[in-house]
């Protein structure tokens, strides 16, 4: 008990401080990697008929989905783009809840593909980010 405890709160922790120092475009891969985490265990709790847990699951990463990478588009800079991932992320939020109410593991797949795709783009511009003067040494 002691020994789960801790290490949650270590991982806890060590999430926190990962956020403080990471820049916004690590922000944004902490935040895919999170929504793809969380499809990971709602598809493991699917497998176990866990109903529970795959809907605890699913509400996660519908949160990251709206609360992190969709309220993170910038609407008035992003033009046509960030309205496209608006779009798609609201898509992928109906689509996690229809998974959850079906329980639909093929749509959980797709949805995990899709934002493994763009997580990859996005991963793939990390280096090419400009960083803030204060932060380059």
């Amino acid at each position: 008990m002691y020994a789960q405890k801790g290490a949650s709160t270590y991982a806890s922790v060590g999430v926190e401080t990962g956020v403080m120092s990471a820049s916004p475009h690590q922000l944004i891969v902490m935040l895919f990697d999170g929504a793809m985490a969380a499809i990971f265990k709602a598809k493991w709790a699917m497998d176990h008929n866990d109903v529970a847990g795959r809907g605890m699951a699913i509400s996660k990463a519908i949160d990251i989905i709206d609360g992190g990478l969709r309220a993170s588009l910038d609407m008035t800079r992003g033009g046509e783009l960030a309205e496209r991932l608006s779009s798609l992320y609201e898509y992928m939020s109906r689509s996690l809840l229809k998974a959850n109410v079906s329980s639909d593991r093929a749509l959980l797949e797709h949805v995990e593909n899709l934002l493994g795709d763009i997580a990859g783009a996005w991963k793939e511009i990390g280096p090419n980010v400009q960083q803030p003067a204060a932060s380059r040494g």
